[in-house]
């Protein structure tokens, strides 16, 4: 079965950074579960940086992108 080959195209979280990013700087995020179970958000530079979504500030940065998108 090559199943697989279509989402590899995906850019994939496989390493998690620790480090709390800046809020302001964050415009959307995707959620993921494989390879890891992970947030990639994606700043207002098209950075993607990948965290894990146990972290507290990664639900609060999540409840406030979603509030952004409710407003537009």
């Amino acid at each position: 079965g090559s199943a697989g080959s279509q989402s590899m195209r995906k850019l994939s979280c496989v390493r998690l950074s620790t480090q709390q990013l800046n809020i302001r700087n964050l415009v959307t995020y995707e959620k993921q579960q494989v390879p890891v179970n992970a947030i990639m958000f994606i700043t207002s530079k098209g950075i993607k940086i990948c965290v894990s979504p146990d972290q507290k500030w990664v639900q609060m940065a999540m409840k406030k992108i979603d509030q952004k998108r409710v407003i537009k």
